[in-house]
């Protein structure tokens, strides 16, 4: 846990800051297969692209090697969402989330020396070029679509009511920290929907080593305490967000839930 506290995230590739955290939940995540296979990417990007081409011309030739030649693309059908996230996974199956999925993609680009960035759009990571005629190229790392206005405001109406409006922070980009934090996050809300409990806490402990006195990491972690039966250590996180976050309308539910825990253990005593 200390190496990803110690550890540049900003300043890294954004792939080694996802394998990272990766390793830390999952003990046999296979981080050499896993940069083995990125390589290998690498590689066979580098020989389909012709010397002679501009950026544009190269980003373009990217896209339809990674969505079209070699088939990545979204999940469909029934899966489990924490498989579309472990890049071990996405890379042998080639179906992933955005956030997996763009971690690849950037991956590749950045080792072509295309600049690249991820921005955390409101309803999804995008991938976004800026060195066009200074016009923004925006990328859904789901399908290498070109994303336009029209299209960004239909998602942010559809995720945030009708009243949304698109803001030009919205396409700010975000630093790898920040993208490591929001796989982390879906990550853990995957692991809990499929009741992996030991692994969804290691990915709580992992959340926890970026802010260690956040209430709201903490709150997951004894909810998290709380479906492996640990009541003891489950009451004293529940009770520290309830502490810290008074005025939060879920406090009064963590109190209810933090009462029948104690009362399930003085019964059982």
């Amino acid at each position: 846990m200390s190496r990803i506290a110690d550890f540049e995230f900003n300043t890294s590739p954004l792939s080694a800051g996802v394998i990272l955290v990766s390793q830390s939940i999952r003990r046999d995540f296979p981080v050499a297969e896993v940069e083995r296979k990125l390589q290998q990417l690498v590689d066979e990007a580098r020989a389909a692209m012709p010397d002679d081409l501009n950026r544009e011309q190269q980003l373009d030739a990217l896209i339809e090697l990674f969505f079209t030649i070699w088939g990545f693309g979204g999940v469909g059908g029934v899966y489990r969402l924490s498989d579309a996230i472990w890049l071990d996974k996405v890379l042998e199956e080639r179906r992933g989330t955005p956030v997996s999925l763009g971690t690849i993609f950037l991956h590749i680009a950045h080792q072509l020396d295309l600049p690249l960035m991820p921005v955390i759009f409101p309803t999804q990571l995008i991938l976004r070029a800026d060195w066009l005629d200074d016009e923004m190229w925006l990328i859904n790392p789901l399908n290498g679509e070109t994303l336009n206005e029209h299209q960004l405001e239909v998602w942010i109406k559809g995720s945030l009511g009708l009243c949304a409006e698109l803001e030009d922070n919205d396409l700010d980009e975000s630093d790898n920290l920040m993208v490591v934090r929001k796989m982390l996050d879906a990550l853990k809300a995957a692991l809990i929907e499929e009741k992996q409990m030991e692994m969804a806490l290691s990915a709580s402990e992992t959340a926890l080593c970026f802010d260690p006195d956040d209430p709201y990491e903490i709150r997951d972690r004894g909810l998290i305490y709380a479906q492996l039966e640990c009541n003891h250590i489950a009451i004293s996180d529940l009770n520290y967000f309830v502490e810290q976050c008074p005025e939060d309308p879920v406090s009064e539910v963590i109190k209810l839930h933090i009462y029948m825990m104690d009362r399930k253990r003085v019964t059982l005593h």
